[in-house]
């Protein structure tokens, strides 16, 4: 079994310790999905393992024909390639040996009787075969187009940014390396892409390593859990879902040994009240612990839930409308006589296809592009918070809390508290002892978070978001979404994460093309749900057709005739198992080896379970030709 090994390392980032003395493994299939709060060295972990940067100390151990291929969020792409050129541009073996028999296929064309060549040839065709090459170019074209590239002609410079991010992993994806690596993959991405994406990993042979924001994506995805907080490396057994319940469970022992401290620092304050003087070697290592208890209880109160229900300005009655909108650029139709009313309150989504013109729509609620007819109508109350793609000029030397108090020093809650522009600070994941960094300083996902943290300050009553997802960690998601279900006005968004789409709109305008504009209420994925439902109705019409005689199936063997007498038995025998471990994890207390050991069983079970049910499904149907 092929299997990477990282062994100690250590990395730091000018003054910025990012991961200290670090140590894991990645096994074959093993699929391993990567968070913490942007700034932790989640990116620069990546490049670590991909060898494209070196550890402080430490190494990485792997077999010598051990591959890696690495996609980062923002690659580095030749402007003057096609697009099917810079695909084949890696320095992957596969690549490699498709530029070299085409190249001894052209010279063979020049030279048909050189038998040298011919004998190079040969030698390619027969590493060809074994690499299982020759589909390559076709899997590179199929890829593209899931991906939404379909001009493989075009050069790398005509294309947008969102495709050329397309275009660098459909590069890494052909490569079938031993070890993918994933720097936020969904990242413009629309659903569709997304989903065979998802399909595609779930698939993958090799082992997977990836960073992502979209926690429906990371759920279905991975098998195993890497957290990077505080420098340190925590690993966790199966999915998504798995980590957040194992957290809850290791977070729930560290708040008991908190408390614990808690009481054990009142006691040594009572002692150091009472004037105790340091003249002993046991005196002085009561006073020794109990600044260390207060340096420690000093950093858990930052941690503490702040009210996060911010008054804003107040909103009338009139918000958005737009009447007989229409906006095209060239034949491009994005609006064509569009009518909207935003009320207060409304939580709306906007999806569709890159290219309808999703952005273009926000815009132009904005007011930053102007309609080519129609109305726009803005209420006069209207105070407009616009998170765009693009973070506005920061000025790189001025201090994170300096930055956020031009906005404001203190805002005030719904219920007339306030909250200082430091609590706010600690509140979107920013330690009181990182608020003096300068800008420069910060990752570009920290430099995000507090763009972000600036535009809520200024108190608005309608906020536009456009992609607020890409490049924020689920952390900072997470405080998000618990903002925006505090907020008493308006939100409107444009992303592709389904994840967030459920918790903020209940309302999805859905942008189809052409200037088609349709309304749906509800969330993404009762959306979702009604469109898959669709070709299944349609199928159950079609079945009512008169069907054209099909050859007859083959009769079930005596072996599958066993086992389907048997499958029912073997199914609920794994249903009352995961009902026998529910029950035990709702009883479990703090006990986090247990949960583990709990979690790992369950995963093996859902998966016996998913092949059981495949068989019966297979079975079933080969019983009624029976």
């Amino acid at each position: 079994m092929k299997m990477i090994s990282v062994e100690n390392v250590t990395k730091t980032y000018g003054e910025k310790e990012l991961f200290n003395n670090i140590s894991f493994t990645i096994s074959e299939k093993e699929r391993v999905g990567l968070i913490g709060v942007n700034g932790t060295g989640k990116s620069s972990l990546l490049k670590v393992i991909a060898r494209v940067d070196q550890p402080d100390s430490g190494e990485i151990v792997t077999p010598k024909d051990y591959t890696i291929s690495y996609s980062a969020q923002q690659p580095e792409l030749n402007y003057e390639l096609t697009v099917l050129e810079q695909v084949f541009a890696g320095d992957a073996p596969i690549l490699v040996l498709q530029r070299d028999y085409e190249l001894a296929l052209m010279k063979l064309n020049q030279s048909p009787e050189d038998s040298a060549i011919q004998e190079r040839l040969f030698e390619l065709q027969k590493r060809m075969d074994a690499l299982d090459a020759w589909e390559v170019n076709t899997d590179a074209k199929t890829i593209l187009t899931k991906l939404g590239i379909e001009d493989f002609s075009k050069k790398i410079g005509e294309l947008s940014g969102g495709q050329k991010k397309r275009v660098a992993l459909a590069q890494v994806l052909i490569q079938s390396p031993d070890l993918l690596i994933l720097d936020e993959p969904t990242n413009h991405l629309d659903f569709e892409s997304v989903k065979w994406l998802e399909e595609y990993l779930r698939r993958y042979r090799g082992a997977l390593l990836l960073v992502t924001h979209d926690r429906y994506f990371l759920d279905r995805v991975t098998n195993r859990m890497f957290e990077l907080e505080g420098g340190n490396l925590y690993s966790y057994k199966g999915n998504y879902a798995a980590f957040l319940e194992a957290k809850a469970i290791r977070e729930e022992n560290e708040a008991a040994t908190v408390e614990k401290q808690k009481n054990l620092f009142r006691r040594e304050l009572e002692w150091i009240r009472r004037g105790a003087k340091a003249r002993t070697t046991k005196q002085k290592a009561r006073i020794q612990r109990f600044e260390a208890l207060d340096s420690q209880l000093a950093s858990v109160k930052s941690s503490e839930k702040l009210d996060m229900s911010l008054s804003g300005s107040r909103l009338g009655k009139q918000v958005f409308e737009l009447e007989a909108a229409s906006k095209s650029y060239g034949s491009q139709v994005i609006l064509d006589k569009f009518n909207l009313l935003v009320k207060p309150g409304d939580r709306i989504g906007i999806i569709g296809r890159n290219g309808t013109g999703k952005s273009t729509l926000l815009n132009i609620l904005a007011g930053k592009i102007p309609l080519d007819s129609g109305e726009r109508i803005i209420g006069q109350t209207v105070k407009i918070a616009y998170y765009t793609q693009e973070s506005e000029d920061m000025d790189e030397n001025k201090r994170m809390i300096e930055y956020l108090k031009e906005t404001a020093e203190i805002v005030e809650t719904s219920d007339g508290k306030t909250i200082s522009a430091a609590q706010m600070l600690e509140r979107f994941l920013f330690p009181s002892f990182t608020h003096g960094t300068p800008i420069r300083k910060l990752s570009g996902g920290e430099k995000r978070r507090l763009y972000l943290l600036k535009i809520l300050m200024s108190e608005p009553n309608v906020l536009l978001l456009d992609e607020p997802t890409n490049n924020l960690d689920t952390q900072t998601l997470t405080v998000l979404e618990d903002y925006l279900e505090e907020f008493p006005g308006v939100v409107i968004t444009v992303t592709h994460d389904r994840y967030f789409l459920d918790k903020v709109a209940d309302q999805l305008l859905v942008l189809k093309g052409e200037g088609q504009i349709d309304s749906f209420y509800g969330n993404y994925s009762e959306f979702l749900e009604k469109e898959s439902a669709k070709p299944i109705q349609e199928s159950v019409h079609a079945a009512e057709k008169p069907k054209e005689t099909k050859p007859k199936k083959k009769k079930m063997t005596y072996m599958e005739k066993k086992e389907w007498e048997e499958i029912d038995g073997k199914i609920e025998k794994v249903e009352s198992q995961l009902e026998v471990i529910a029950s035990e994890m709702a009883n479990i207390g703090s006990d986090f080896e247990k949960a583990q050991n709990l979690m790992e069983e369950e995963v093996k079970l859902n998966d016996e379970l998913e092949h059981l049910i495949e068989r019966w499904s297979y079975l079933s149907e080969a019983a009624e030709n029976e």
